[in-house]
């Protein structure tokens, strides 16, 4: 079976973007893996499936899975490459576009100086909605590791969040530190994880351990749960210039009860065909 797909990236953060709605496309866990695979595949931190929408006021359906084949509800960073590829490869001429996730629909809009703008959706904090066991509703939990308080705030952007405030970004132990966040035993679902530096109330730096894919170059929703967090914290102003290793994003938030506003690049490195052998594969 052949595939077109484009490859594409937001600021270092890469994806494989696949048309579903022109194409039958039927993927397992192990192709997804197999695709992923950056020596004996495509090589991407995420694979980008567009689907048909499922109802009238909807333009798109968009499912997203890790390079390990597992699927997850949201990524910040797809949102902006998903919209750039339904515009590009002609699926919708909209300037913005309402895409059906798994936690729910997003609105990504074409800004005139290239740059793709995401309406995120309003942050959830209950920590039923991350989901994080926790005995309150509190903005600053002590989450245990190894006999080590780390002071976190958690937050859902569609996909669940743990925001810590660092000294430098540069010298956090973001290896040895991300995984154990990423897998305590109070995210029931595991959890990203980010580490984050106040420059200024207006500015951030950022990394972030991404579930399933470790640290990547840049993390869309980990830039709006940052933010998101340094607000609820009293720490930054309602609009962030948010820098990562992968580039710059500038993230916008109003408050309890709105919506989320990011907005950065989203580029495209090369269209391809794969050809997927094997039995089920076969006509």
């Amino acid at each position: 079976m052949k595939i077109q797909f484009s490859k594409m990236q937001g600021l270092g953060n890469d994806f494989m973007v696949i048309d579903g709605v022109n194409q039958q496309i039927k993927l397992s866990p192990d192709t997804i893996r197999q695709l992923g695979d950056r020596h004996f595949g495509i090589g991407f931190d995420q694979l980008l499936l567009v689907e048909p929408a499922t109802r009238d006021d909807i333009d798109f359906s968009y499912r997203i899975f890790n390079n390990d084949g597992s699927e997850v509800e949201q990524c910040g960073n797809g949102a902006r490459c998903f919209a750039r590829f339904v515009h590009d490869k002609g699926l919708s001429l909209k300037q913005e576009i309402a895409v059906e996730t798994a936690r729910g629909v997003i609105y990504p809009r074409l800004e005139n100086n290239d740059n793709v703008s995401v309406n995120m959706g309003v942050p959830q904090f209950a920590p039923k909605e991350i989901p994080f066991i926790a005995d309150s509703d509190q903005i600053i939990h002590p989450l245990d590791i190894d006999g080590t308080n780390f002071a976190i705030s958690v937050v859902s952007m569609g996909n669940p969040h743990a925001v810590q405030v660092v000294a430098d970004v540069e010298t956090a132990p973001i290896a040895s530190i991300g995984p154990k966040i990423e897998t305590h035993p109070r995210f029931p679902a595991k959890v990203n994880v980010g580490f984050m530096q106040i420059i200024s109330r207006d500015e951030i730096r950022l990394r972030v351990f991404e579930r399933a894919a470790g640290e990547t170059l840049a993390c869309g929703t980990g830039a709006c749960a940052a933010v998101v967090a340094g607000i609820r914290r009293g720490l930054l102003n309602p609009l962030v210039r948010v820098i990562t290793h992968g580039g710059e994003l500038s993230i916008a938030w109003g408050g309890d009860s709105q919506a989320v506003w990011m907005t950065g690049p989203a580029i495209t490195v090369f269209d391809g065909i794969i050809n997927l052998q094997g039995e089920e594969y076969a006509a």
